[in-house]
């Protein structure tokens, strides 16, 4: 699939048309500078205090998955391990 090419604006012609130009870009940069700036917020807001069993629940979750890949590490370490220089070479 073909990225479509958007047609290109016409060269200001006029000092009117630059400053138009300049306006509408700055309005642009203002309206996305506050959309990545709710959302940086919305990323890094702490979460309200939990109950007792969502910090159970997200404990028991995070040890599984902390398991889980040390498990998968283990396993292509035994597996591949001569790849990374960890396995000794055999002798004859």
């Amino acid at each position: 699939m073909l990225p479509v090419q958007k047609p290109k604006p016409q060269p200001p012609q006029t000092l009117d048309e630059i400053r138009e130009r300049k306006d509408q870009l700055l309005e642009q940069l203002n309206a996305d500078n506050s959309e990545f700036g709710t959302k940086w917020h919305q990323l890094f807001v702490s979460k309200e205090s939990s109950s007792k069993a969502e910090f159970v629940t997200g404990l028991i979750a995070n040890s599984i998955t902390a398991i889980d890949a040390f498990l998968v590490v283990r396993k292509l370490f035994k597996n591949y391990g001569s790849l990374f220089g960890f396995k000794k070479k055999r002798k004859k």
